[in-house]
């Protein structure tokens, strides 16, 4: 799962094939591979490919890893198409396939969806994820049917119900998801997300609430986001247990910056007091480059379990340089440094491929300043979903 997690995160921004764009049709292809400085982590290699022709989308994502004889194996594949049934609805369909251990190609699992936009603006989505039973058949395991509502001009709803198979064959809902966007005068959104789960009677009750603010700066090319967490406490009532602010400026002509600090109740080694203290802060810098790529530097900064009563301090840090090629396709490079046992950062993973995704490569080249003599790429010293 943490392979998986990681390739798909990687997969959607790396890319060595030739792309053909048109108003019709889309393809482009990508290729990775992450390696650990310390030979100690399997190096792993991904591989996208992407069509787009006449309302028909095909993704193709492969992930491999060495084999006992030190070569690279298929390890997970997953093959999703979607189709423009018409006006207002696509169908997705996506397959996702493991190894058994005999290596041959094996089905995990398979995930359909439907979805409809609906007259005034309104939209219902249902999915429906299946696996393998013991026979080879599919079996229904989960079903999602979220249904949006434009309530008034400014409003927006959104419910999404959740139901699993229960002991008689049925379904039953195991978990409701009630969402709430209103756009104010002021360029702000107002939101509320509540998540209910059944009690021990199959009552839903609510067991959090994420609720807060996102407003854009007036003149500036940035905005604020403040959420905060609701949870029962001892006595059942819903009380504060976690606050983030974010923020997103443009500091400078091809500069963009975004920070966001996490504020929580449960401090790593610390006993709770009920106040919220900053537990986490992650910082964000994209830099246009002058050759027309981009450098984004993100840090994170946590609390010493060992000495919670510090503030916190860098844990991590990753630097991703795309650099375009003259006449192909770019290249990507990400490394990422974590503490070593020294409390040094050191290198321990990079990952190195090209792209040629449109989507992942939108810079604009007039904002990029030219470099000075003998100067280095910016490193972001202000640490860090």
């Amino acid at each position: 799962m943490v392979l998986f997690l990681t390739w798909a995160t990687m997969a959607q921004t790396q890319s060595d094939s030739e792309a053909s764009t048109s108003d019709t049709n889309q393809s482009w292809s990508t290729t990775s591979e992450q390696q650990s400085t310390s030979g100690n982590l399997n190096p792993t290699r991904s591989s996208e490919k992407h069509t787009e022709a006449n309302g028909r989308t095909v993704d193709t994502q492969t992930l491999q890893r060495v084999g006992m004889d030190g070569q690279y194996v298929p390890y997970l594949d997953v093959e999703r198409e979607s189709v423009k049934v018409d006006a207002r609805t696509t169908r997705t369909i996506e397959r996702t396939y493991g190894r058994d251990p005999d290596g041959s190609k094996t089905l995990v699992q398979v995930t359909e969806e439907e979805q409809r936009t609906l007259p005034g603006g309104g939209q219902k989505v249902v999915r429906n994820v299946s696996s393998p039973d013991l026979n080879g058949g599919l079996q229904l395991v989960r079903r999602e049917i979220q249904d949006t509502k434009q309530t008034s001009a400014s409003t927006q709803e959104t419910r999404t119900t959740v139901l699993s198979p229960d002991i008689n064959g049925g379904l039953k809902p195991t978990m409701q998801i009630e969402e709430r966007q209103t756009k104010s005068s002021d360029n702000a959104v107002e939101f509320k997300k509540s998540t209910m789960l059944p009690d021990g009677a199959g009552n839903l009750q609510v067991m959090e609430v994420r609720q807060g603010t996102i407003k854009k700066e007036e003149g500036r090319q940035g905005s604020t986001k403040e959420e905060s967490v609701l949870r029962p406490d001892a006595d059942g009532r819903l009380a504060v247990v976690e606050r983030t602010v974010s923020k997103e400026s443009e500091t400078a002509p091809g500069e963009k910056r975004e920070t966001v600090e996490t504020y929580s109740t449960a401090v790593p080694g610390a006993a709770a007091d009920g106040s919220l203290h900053l537990t986490q802060r992650i910082t964000t810098v994209n830099r246009n480059r002058a050759d027309g790529g981009q450098t984004t530097e993100q840090q994170v900064e946590e609390r010493n379990p060992g000495n919670p009563g510090d503030n916190p301090r860098v844990t991590q840090k990753t630097i991703d340089i795309v650099r375009p090629g003259i006449s192909g396709p770019a290249a990507e490079t990400r490394t990422t440094l974590s503490l070593d046992s020294t409390g040094s950062l050191g290198a321990v993973w990079v990952d190195m491929g090209k792209t040629n995704n449109p989507a992942a490569i939108q810079v604009d080249t007039k904002a990029a300043a030219p470099p000075t003599a003998g100067s280095a790429p910016a490193t972001v010293s202000t640490p860090p979903h």
